[in-house]
């Protein structure tokens, strides 16, 4: 008798990230709150935004912080200001970051979308 196929397999979990709509994956490409700012907000993560100030946890550049330049939704990549790689013509370019690695140390608050979003999650009205 044949098993059935769990949507929790791995290559059915690859799928769904790499086939993921556009809204969706702009949620998943979240990053822990600082300690202050999740005792603030009352949650752990939150989405990167273009403007957040992101210190990075782990890998090559520990320790660097930067205000987020871009967010790369195809390839759930983040971009930080200030942490370049050389290229081999010489040029300097960002580097692609994973926002698991990131911490975010100060929010973007000037898009009214998003501050009413943090306001409703925490109950003030």
């Amino acid at each position: 008798m044949a098993s059935k196929i769990s949507s929790k397999q791995p290559r059915k979990q690859r799928k769904w990230r790499y086939t993921a709509p556009l809204h969706k994956r702009r949620k998943m490409i979240a990053a822990h709150l600082s300690q202050e700012l999740r005792e603030k907000y009352h949650r752990r993560s939150l989405p990167v935004r273009r403007g957040d100030v992101v210190k990075v946890m782990r890998g090559e550049y520990k320790g660097q912080s930067g205000e987020v330049s871009k967010v790369d939704t195809k390839s759930y990549k983040v971009y930080v200001s200030g942490i370049t790689i050389k290229k081999a013509d010489g040029r300097e370019v960002e580097r692609a970051l994973d926002p698991s690695n990131l911490l975010i140390t100060e929010v973007y608050l000037d898009d009214p979308k998003r501050r009413n979003m943090l306001e409703r999650k925490l109950g003030v009205e």
